[in-house]
């Protein structure tokens, strides 16, 4: 139901009728999301699903399963169980003799690199940076020891490489064959296309400000694209990726995008022979050089974008990923 607040703006509140369904399971993953984080803040649908929950038959016996796990725990902690049954041990006061510990710097860091998602803590990581660093040495030490020439290969060879990176930092971070904590984030209401997109944009938050630092630290080239001309090609290539991965998963959809940008840009580009490398990076260039480019994958990626909305459901049967 919704009803109007004093700033004048509608504010939905947890009907009967969708707190029965919640109860029985039935709400699909994304309105069970919104129903938690409303109750979160609003004591009256709190109260109302606490109630069509504790109405079924079953709901007794799984909360006596939860209040006894919740005591195992806290009495493998130290507390004294009778402590906690009468509501001697506060959340806020430990109990006499348990000293609360605070995590440090590096183990909060720690958490969130781990809640980022897989790419940012395996290999993937560890080859952005190679990438990013590699091109700048690469480009000062051809720029000194061949001319340069040599040393103005290097930043269209870049471009044309960063917008791969992205799409194996994708593949890396969602599905069974990724996160060996898949089967819990499945089962939670934010497991599905929000948690896709969480993790995405982790990985973009890392590549973009390096491999743009990698472009904007190599030698000045007239006439080339600059440091940020892969970003919209970067973007539309993950949208893309996860628009296809709504029909065949993640990790299919990231690949069949990086396979067919590698086997018509990257190869080419790499293949030519030394003498030959100079025109195949120029000719590499073209896809991201001039307003044309650039206003054809930022339409690429709007077409990517408003697809993946439309299939935002399928990301909600996780086991297809």
């Amino acid at each position: 139901m919704t009803t109007t607040g004093g700033d004048g703006m509608p504010h939905w509140h947890v009907s009967e009728e969708l707190a029965g369904r919640y109860a029985a399971g039935s709400v699909p993953e994304t309105d069970a999301w919104s129903v938690e984080k409303h109750v979160e803040a609003c004591g009256g649908c709190a109260a109302r699903l606490s109630a069509a929950v504790r109405a079924r038959p079953e709901a007794g016996a799984a909360l006596d399963a939860v209040r006894a796990g919740v005591l195992a725990a806290v009495v493998a902690e130290g507390v004294p169980e009778e402590e906690v049954s009468a509501g001697g041990a506060s959340p806020r006061e430990p109990a006499r003799g348990v000293r609360r510990r605070s995590p440090g710097t590096a183990t909060r860091t720690g958490r969130l690199l781990w809640a980022a998602g897989p790419a940012l803590r395996g290999p993937w990581l560890v080859a952005l940076v190679l990438v990013a660093v590699g091109a700048v040495a690469l480009a000062y030490w051809a720029g000194a020891g061949a001319g340069a020439g040599a040393g103005e290969v290097v930043r269209p060879l870049l471009l044309v490489v960063a917008p791969v990176l992205p799409l194996a930092g994708v593949a890396l971070s969602y599905g069974r064959h990724a996160d060996p904590m898949h089967e819990i984030t499945a089962a939670t209401p934010s497991g599905g296309v929000r948690l896709l997109l969480t993790r995405t944009a982790a990985v973009l938050a890392v590549s973009i400000p390096a491999l743009t630092l990698a472009g904007a630290a190599l030698p000045a080239s007239a006439g080339r694209p600059g440091a940020a001309a892969w970003l919209l090609p970067g973007l539309a290539m993950t949208l893309a990726a996860l628009a296809l991965g709504s029909y065949v998963g993640c990790r299919t959809g990231a690949t069949s995008v990086a396979v067919a940008w590698a086997a018509t840009v990257v190869l080419p580009a790499f293949a030519a022979p030394t003498p030959a490398s100079v025109a195949a990076a120029a000719s590499a260039a073209r896809y991201f050089a001039g307003p044309a480019a650039q206003v054809g994958w930022a339409a690429g990626a709007l077409v990517c974008a408003a697809l993946l909305a439309v299939r935002r459901r399928s990301f909600d049967h996780l086991e297809t990923l």
